[in-house]
């Protein structure tokens, strides 16, 4: 006779076997990470360098006698042209110079024909006639003397270009050399930079003739690029031991003045790479200051590869060595695997990920 125990020992034991499912269920599988390949590509990176901005000529205008100074014909800041009066020193002396050179050059002329009229009818030497025009002579270079000193009294500009600060004012006592003021023809300028020694280098390297090497830009203290473009023209001759810096010299044409000597900005220069080998920079991390991709070998499984970065570009590095075309790097999740890892991939085009890069950052 059954008992109720023992029917419901049975019900139990019917319902734990039918708690486990005959087959295992499958384990879940984890997600795919996004991977890429390297890929090639004409490129540049822009180099920044500080610099000074000169007017192409920049001089002192002084005074070139003593005297008052009688008449100023410019403003500050003005345009001025070549041959155009800016100063004028009192010339009352310096004409009365030239009037009593004049007297005596006339002198010495009537006494000079005088003694020719005489040595012509050999009744003086030709030692007397000789010293008669060496008088003459010395009394006409006086003359020339006293229209120089007098020519020094109006002071024109020497080429086309700006004014700076007056130095003095009207009816200023003046020396002989001192200071009126500054001129500075902007209708070019020259732009120094210093280049560290293996940039140089590199662009003596690089340069070719026919190329764009050679050429600059300019971005300007507001930040805006400057709308003419520069050429290298020059290189100092020596490094500057302290700093390991060499000094470039480009010119710049200044067709609307908006440049003035003394200004300051930032020079871009390009450098090229030809065939470039790329890869986003979401694939590589640090330990001890070098720097690693994950590559994905044909068992799906992570190698960390060490690479040589040459230059940075938005978003992207160039390869120097540790990479090729065909490898397949990780983009994602490098902080949440490690080497020797198998790993589902979503394999993407390099043109997908790089559009992709851009617009996140725009």
């Amino acid at each position: 006779m059954i008992t109720k125990s023992s029917l419901f020992l049975c019900l139990v034991a019917t319902l734990l076997s039918g708690c486990h499912p005959a087959e295992t269920e499958k384990q879940e599988e984890a997600p795919k990470l996004e991977a890429t390949t390297p890929f090639r590509e004409d490129t540049s990176v822009t180099k920044e360098y500080v610099c000074q901005i000169h007017a192409i000529r920049h001089i002192e205008v002084r005074a070139l006698e003593r005297g008052y100074l009688q008449n100023i014909f410019v403003d500050e800041g003005q345009l001025v042209h070549k041959g155009q009066p800016m100063f004028k020193i009192m010339p009352n002396i310096y004409q009365a110079e030239l009037l009593k050179a004049k007297a005596e050059a006339n002198t010495m002329n009537i006494e000079y024909l005088n003694t020719k009229g005489l040595a012509d009818k050999n009744i003086v030497s030709a030692n007397e006639l000789a010293l008669a025009k060496a008088k003459l002579d010395k009394a006409n270079a006086e003359v020339k003397l006293s229209e120089t000193h007098l020519g020094f009294t109006d002071i024109n500009a020497p080429f086309d270009g700006i004014m700076d600060h007056l130095k003095v004012r009207k009816g200023s006592l003046l020396d002989e050399g001192d200071l009126l003021t500054t001129l500075s023809d902007i209708s070019e300028l020259w732009v120094y930079f210093n280049v560290p020694e293996s940039e140089y280098l590199d662009y003596k390297t690089h340069k070719n003739n026919d190329d764009r090497s050679n050429q600059v830009q300019l971005r300007m203290a507001n930040g805006q690029i400057y709308n003419q473009t520069g050429v290298i023209e020059t290189i100092e001759a020596d490094f500057d031991n302290t700093s390991g810096n060499i000094e470039f010299r480009a010119t710049f044409s200044n067709p609307d003045k908006l440049l003035r000597h003394g200004e300051t900005g930032t020079i871009l220069m390009a450098k090229p790479y030809k065939n470039a080998l790329l890869i986003p920079q979401k694939a590589v991390f640090e330990v001890m200051d070098k720097s690693y991709v994950y590559v994905i070998n044909k068992e799906n499984k992570l190698e960390q590869r060490l690479i040589k970065i040459e230059a940075n570009l938005p978003h992207l590095f160039i390869v120097k060595e540790g990479l090729s075309e065909g490898d397949v790097i990780l983009l994602e999740g490098l902080r949440k695997v490690h080497s020797g890892e198998e790993v589902r991939i979503d394999l993407r085009p390099p043109e997908k990920v790089r559009s992709e890069l851009e617009l996140y950052t725009e």
